[in-house]
Parts: C-alpha cells; structure tokens; sequence
C-alpha cells in the first residue's frame, strides 16, 4: 500500500487519502466521547484524560513494517512523559487439537492437549485497514489484517478514558473445529526502550533486571501478574485478566506466567516483555482453551502507564484486584468452598511436624477469606472405614478446624464424598458430625460410640438424605455438568434428595475457559437458569477446587468468592448454622473480586425472597455495583419455567473504580424468577441469586 497512490472519491466511511495514506473508517468514532483521535499521514495520535487533569498519549504507526505503537506518553502535573516508543505487540498462539468425542463435548475438562500434536505460530500482522470506534468511555482501534495458521482476525487496541490503562487484543478466529488453543503475548522493540524490567517475586518483595537486548528470554515466576518496563520517565506495566487468561486446572501453581528478554521461545526475535502460559501446566488434566469456530477469540493483555517508579506503578496495578484480595464489605462475610489441601493425611496424621500457623491458613486470611469450606479426604482416606481409621480422620479433621479458627476466621470442615446420589457432590454440616460411608444390613443407621459419641452409618442415598435431615446439613454438585460430575444434576433431577430443600444446588468455577465468552463459566450459569425453570429453588455457590495452597502459588487468578450475608462470624465452638442458613435462602452473591453488588432488590424484595407482581407485570430492579475495571454490561435472566430471558443493560459509560446504584425497569410477565449479573472489561464478574416470583 505504501507505494500504490488511492484515489476514493464516493466513500463516506473512509477519511480523505492521501499517497501512502492507510484508510480508517470512522464511520463508529464520537468526537464528543472525550477521547480525541486524530489522524496525520500514517500516525493516529489517541488522547485519553486519566485522572486528577492528566492525561495519556497514545500514537500509532500505520506504516507497513514499522512499529505500530509509534509513541506512549502520560503526563505528569500537566507535562507529558514519553514512556516508551517503537513497540510492537506480540502474539505467540499455539493451536492443539480439543477432545470432543470421549466425554462431553466443549465441557470437558479431562482432557490433555499438551499431550498431543500442536504447534505455535506469531500471529503476523499485515496493516492494510483501520476503524476507530466509540463505546462508551473507551475507544477501540483496529488494525487488520492479522493472521497465524488458520486463524484470521485483527489487533484492537482499547484505551479506557479516567485511567492510563488500555488494552491490546489479537481477536482471531478458525474455522477448524476441535481446536483448542494458549496464547503468550507482549510487547516487543529492536531500541533500547528500557533502563531496568522489574516485578514483585512470588514473596511480594520488588526485583529488578537490568535491560540488555542481547539478553535470551526467560519466564518469570511473579505476583500479582505483572511484569514493568522503566526508564527514566516511568514504567509500563502489561499484565493479563486476572481470571480469564488462566485456564482451569486442579492446582494453582506458579507456573512463571510472565517473561522479558530477546528470542522469546526462538519465536520473537526482539527484545520484550509479556505474559505466558506452561502449555504443559500441571502435568495433571491440562485442557487449555476452547476456541470453537467462528468464535472471536480474544488474546489479549492490558498496559498500564506511569510517570512513577515499578513500585508505585503496581501499586496502581494492584488496586485492580485490592491488592489480590476481597474486598471487606458491611454486613457481608467472604466464603470460599472446595479444598483438598489434604492437611490431615499428609501432615497431621503422617507423623509430620505440625506448624503454629499452616501456610493454607495464612493464604487464606491474606487473600481476605473469612470463611473456609474444605473438601478433605479425597481419595487420600477411609470414607468406609474401617471404623477406627474413619472416626479418628475425622477427629483430627474437626480438631484441625477449631484450632484455626478464631473470631475473625473460620476454617470449617467438609468433605467431597462421591457416594450414594451419582457424580461428585460436596457435603457441608453445621457442625462436626461423624459419618461413614459404609452400613450393612444388620448395622443401625445410628450409633453412639464411648469415644467419638453419635456416628451415623450410610448405606445409600435414602440414608444419605435422612443424615442430611438429622443434622440440617447441605449437599450440592461440584463441577456440574464436567469432570466426574458430567451429567449431573440433571440425572438425579428428579430424586427425592435433590427435590429435599437440603439439596442446595451446584458449584460455580470458571470450566471450561473460552476468550470469545464476555462472562465467565456459562455452563454452570446455564445450569442455574436451568435448575430454577425445573422449579425448585436451588442456588449456585462459587468454588475453586484446588489441591495445594501455598504462598508461591497463583492462587487469586484460580479463586472466587461468595459473599454472605452475615454480620458477623459465629462461634466455632457453637456451630455454624448461620453460614447454612445464608447459603439455604439464597442471601449472597458470588463474585471473583472485582466487581462486588453490595446491595439487589426487585420490586423491594432481596436475594432469595419472593415477590408480587402487579397486574402490569412491571419490577425495578435496583442494584449497587462497586467496581475496579470499567464495567461492560449488565444482564437481566428471568425464566417462565421453559424458557430464559435475557436483557442486556450496556454499561461501557462506566471509567475504572467506581460505584453507583443502578436502577433498572423491567417487564416479568409470567415469569417465575429473575437475577443479575454484571461483568468488566477484563471478564471479571459478580452474580446474584434468583428472586423468586409468585403469582
């Protein structure tokens, strides 16, 4: 194009060209968004107010061969700073083959791509179009043509106005089914861009390397995600979506998601820093990503840009995720389920030195958990006795949970039985109960032992139900419809415990990942809606389902978290009915910690009540959202008990950090129930639970 003279005449979507000049479509720009753009030759000059009266520049290149990003600058008491110049960014996608035929389709979890043939290409960019588009409080460029393999698609570059933060994505998409793929990316220069690259090490301590261009790439283990760029005018921060760039697998180790330096991978000859991921991660199940065709596929991470040394600069980064932790919220207390840390068998009954304070405590309290719901004894003890094994794991396990807990933190026990009802389900009590699960035909159903006191024997499902009803306890899915619970719930739907009001519903975790999806998880989503249309009134509680929990870990990308409705933590040494009880009658919500909803009525009634309509069927819906990243939409998900219905509230007018309440009109005629949900620019999201609605 550089050589070739264009003459367009009659276009009303192409701004005026000139020789050598790319054509843009402005065609979705909005010159009063507060985003200005403008175009000189082959340079796009982006300017963004971020906060306090300054502001970030940003200029590209369009010229074939060079650099797109031309210059990154932010100003700093009203001067601007040039960050960094002549960077590119780069996309390294692998592309493996997804095993669609021996379990359940694109749900699978099972599945071990890196084991099979796959391959990795750059994605190359070949600029020959450009659009500017507005949305809200953010703009969008993109530059095609992109292409790696069979996948095609475009770079779009997201700046977001009230923050120096923008994002860079290659949305691609195939053709090809059964294909399942990672992604590493960064930003990458032949110049001597940066004095120092720096992060935080996996014991939150800051470290620093000098920049040397003829340094070979090495993958950086880190916290918080973030690898930084300095030179004497600032830092350039780049890291991923804090949830959705991680795949699901069993463990959250740190798998060195970050790398700098030259020949990253022998794929990307110039120097640079960015993101990655271990195709091999765990070396257990590693099932990648879903890239189903045709989706758009968005492989991106986000840049931050400072004035400030890298300290003060993830300092801001941090702020994103507060600080990889859950925000404290009145009237609400944070609660985690499902851990097979598997302290019992390993430690404490192996013979092992017992520390004052484990590490999975510590985690836990420092990632701002309060409530901890475990999944011990999975596979690792004897759920069927004998007798004298059970009942003493058992004792460790309730002994192990009152010595760590306290009135500020509540380590509760629970266990992932897999017996009796089908698939995988969790059991959760109100207090410490002993139970195995085992009983013959002559054995009572209940015993009272000198030792252990009351032990409950179960021999199926019907006994199961009634220990549940005895001791007022909960039981509900985990991973629903993937894993060993393919299937399930819906098998057992019509069983008399899943119908009992002690079957609480199913678990919520981010299975499988898919970067075309602006939410996270919709299998359980979908099942949440499909469970409320069957007509019973189940919930959906947040999971992680991890084994190991260790400070080194990655454990806030693999976490979510449910916030409770309790003012305060109640007495391990009385039980813990409350947190049952809040989980019962559907008084919470799941987020993974960005987006939080501090308060949701419709019509007045809050989650887990039930309301009236009036004969014109209309409800407001009133909704406190408190948010890091900017928001992206809103969704209204009723159901008639056939069908869903969905209504989308765009919400792009938001800026980073904020909180306001929302009020929303709707029309529910014939509905049975309504929910919310809210998601960010980054994929990071809350949900409430259903209002139920009476006619």
């Amino acid at each position: 194009m550089k050589n070739i003279a264009l003459l367009i005449l009659f276009s009303p979507i192409l701004c005026p060209v000139i020789y050598g000049q790319m054509p843009i479509d402005w065609t979705g720009y909005q010159r009063k968004s507060g985003i200005s753009v403008t175009q000189t030759g082959n340079k796009l000059e982006i300017n963004w107010p971020t906060e306090a009266r300054e502001k970030a520049q940003m200029i590209l290149n369009l010229e074939s061969g060079q650099p797109l990003f031309y210059s990154l600058q932010v100003s700093q008491r009203g001067v601007l700073k040039e960050i960094a110049s002549d960077l590119d960014p780069a996309f390294v996608l692998t592309i493996g083959k997804r095993d669609l035929i021996s379990q359940n389709g694109w749900n699978i979890f099972f599945d071990k791509t890196n084991k099979r043939p796959h391959q990795s290409y750059v994605i190359g960019l070949d600029k020959q179009k450009a659009s500017v588009q507005s949305m809200g409080s953010r703009t969008v460029i993109r530059v095609g043509d992109a292409r790696a393999a069979t996948f095609h698609g475009v770079v779009e570059i997201t700046v977001y106005k009230g923050s120096p933060l923008f994002n860079v994505a290659a949305v691609m998409s195939t053709e090809v089914d059964s294909t399942a793929i990672l992604y590493d990316a960064g930003l990458t220069t032949k110049k001597n861009v940066w004095n120092t690259i720096a992060w935080s090490d996996t014991e939150d301590k800051m470290q620093q390397t000098i920049a040397n261009l003829t340094q070979s790439a090495k993958a950086q283990a880190v916290k918080y995600r973030t690898i930084i760029g300095q030179n004497k005018a600032g830092s350039l921060a780049v890291f991923p979506a804090p949830h959705q760039y991680f795949y699901p697998l069993d463990e959250a180790f740190n798998l060195n998601f970050t790398w700098h330096g030259r020949n990253y991978r022998e794929l990307l000859p110039e120097f640079g820093i960015g993101i990655r991921q271990d195709l091999m991660g765990d070396n257990r199940w590693v099932p990648w990503v879903n890239a189903p065709p045709k989706t758009q596929q968005r492989l991106n991470f986000f840049c931050l840009l400072s004035a400030d040394e890298p300290t003060q600069t993830l300092e801001v980064v941090k702020k994103f995720t507060h600080g990889d932790s859950y925000k404290p919220l009145p009237g609400y207390k944070t609660m985690s389920s499902h851990f097979h840390n598997e302290f019992v068998m390993s430690v404490m009954l192996a013979g092992k030195p017992v520390p004052q304070t484990p590490n999975f405590v510590n985690v836990f309290k420092q990632s701002g958990v309060d409530i901890v719901h475990l999944a011990e004894f999975h596979y690792t003890a004897h759920p069927k006795g004998p007798d004298s094994l059970r009942l003493l794991e058992l004792k460790t396990l309730h002994e192990m949970c009152k010595r760590w807990s306290s009135k500020d933190f509540l380590l509760l026990p629970g266990e992932e039985p897999n017996e009796f009802f089908g698939g995988h389900w969790l059991s959760f009590f109100p207090k410490p109960v002993n139970w195995i699960m085992a009983r013959k035909p002559d054995m009572p159903f209940v015993t009272e032992d000198p030792t252990f006191g009351k032990v409950y024997r179960i021999a199926d499902k019907q006994d199961m139900l009634k220990l549940l009803e005895a001791e007022n306890g909960l039981a509900w899915t985990a991973h629903a419809r993937t894993k060993g619970s393919t299937g399930y719930p819906d098998k057992y739907k019509d069983e008399d415990f899943y119908k009992s009001d002690h079957f609480f519903g199913a678990a919520w975790k981010n299975i499988p990942s898919d970067l075309s999806e602006p939410r996270l998880s919709r299998r359980v989503l979908d099942l949440m809606d499909d469970m409320a249309n069957w007509g019973y009134k189940k919930h959906v509680i947040a999971e992680a389902d991890l084994f190991t929990v260790e400070p080194e870990n990655e454990m806030y990308a693999h976490l979510n978290v449910n916030y409770l409705q309790l003012d305060q933590l109640p007495d391990y040494n009385q039980g813990w009915q409350s947190v049952l009880d809040a989980m019962r009658q559907g008084q919470f919500f799941v987020s993974t910690g960005e987006v939080l909803l501090p308060s949701f009525t419709v019509s007045g009634k809050k989650a887990g009540e039930t309301i009236k309509l009036p004969k014109d069927s209309k409800a407001t819906i009133v909704l406190e959202v408190d948010w890091t990243f900017p928001l992206t939409f809103a969704e209204i998900i009723s159901g008639d008990g056939k069908q869903v219905f969905r209504e989308r509230i765009d919400l792009t007018h938001t800026e980073p950090f904020g909180k306001q309440k929302f009020t929303f009109n709707t029309h529910l005629k014939d509905r049975k129930w309504v929910r919310v949900e809210v998601w960010d620019a980054a994929v990071n999201g809350a949900f409430t639970q259903q209002v139920w609605i009476d006619k």
